[in-house]
């Protein structure tokens, strides 16, 4: 679904990832990790066709971006950023409907089955009774559900979230990667998303992709922990961390 092929990005003299080759897959969900300006929402951001400053090649369902109209990149991929979004007197139903843009008439017109794909995805991250809430009206959280419910109804293959827990707490966090999980096991859907939720991405994820020294090394979960990547990573004595992975492995066992 996503492949990267000699991908190479930076900025100036600094090269955040360098000759990158791999690809996520159909039905898999991975999440991205790696300390803070590694060039994880930077890659995000390349891969939704809104950074092309890059070598290399990035595809989709095996075209080029760079060769992509904008309504057919819209309807192959949703990508859900951190950015704060405050619309004074926009509703949250509103907010999700523009998902639908990429499949509505020339003048923007829903159909009923575009009002069914937007109220289903309201209901699919618990927000009914926010539905005719605005945005300025509501917590971090409550409006990083709705851009999540936004990108479901765009209703594309391929899924991009850059950090979607960091305004949750522990039981939403859980819930929505159970939901991107669902997504990708029960619907075919490819869905990466950067997190530092370790014990996430350890316990519900199908790979890891770990950003580290310009490199991108993406391996199965059991392949990451027993790599020892992960405990590389933080380059100090880290007793959670080892935790956490003995722990994962335990489990396995």
């Amino acid at each position: 679904m996503i492949e990267l092929y000699d991908f190479s990005i930076g900025y100036g003299s600094c090269m955040l990832l360098d000759k990158v080759d791999t690809s996520f897959g159909k039905g898999q969900l991975t999440a991205l990790i790696g300390r803070n300006g590694t060039g994880k929402s930077t890659l995000l951001r390349a891969i939704a066709g809104l950074n092309r400053h890059y070598s290399g090649e990035v595809l989709l369902n095996d075209r080029k971006i760079s060769g992509m109209q904008p309504q057919e990149l819209a309807r192959t991929l949703a990508f859900v950023t951190t950015e704060r979004t405050r619309i004074p007197n926009l509703r949250c139903e509103d907010v999700v409907a523009i998902g639908r843009a990429p499949y509505t008439n020339w003048i923007g017109r829903m159909q009923d089955i575009d009002r069914r794909i937007v109220t289903d995805a309201i209901r699919s991250v618990g927000m009914e009774s926010y539905a005719l809430r605005t945005m300025d009206t509501m917590s971090d959280g409550e409006c990083q559900r709705i851009m999540i419910a936004r990108a479901l109804a765009q209703d594309t293959p391929v899924i991009l979230l850059d950090e979607p827990t960091s305004f949750l707490d522990m039981l939403n966090r859980y819930e929505l990667v159970s939901l991107l999980q669902s997504l990708a096991h029960n619907q075919g859907k490819c869905v990466l998303f950067s997190t530092h939720e370790l014990d996430v991405a350890l316990q519900m994820c199908d790979s890891i992709a770990l950003v580290d020294d310009g490199a991108l090394y993406h391996l199965s979960v059991p392949e990451m922990v027993s790599s020892g990547h992960i405990q590389r990573l933080f380059r100090t004595p880290n007793l959670s961390i080892e935790r956490l992975c003995a722990s994962f492995i335990t489990d396995r066992q």
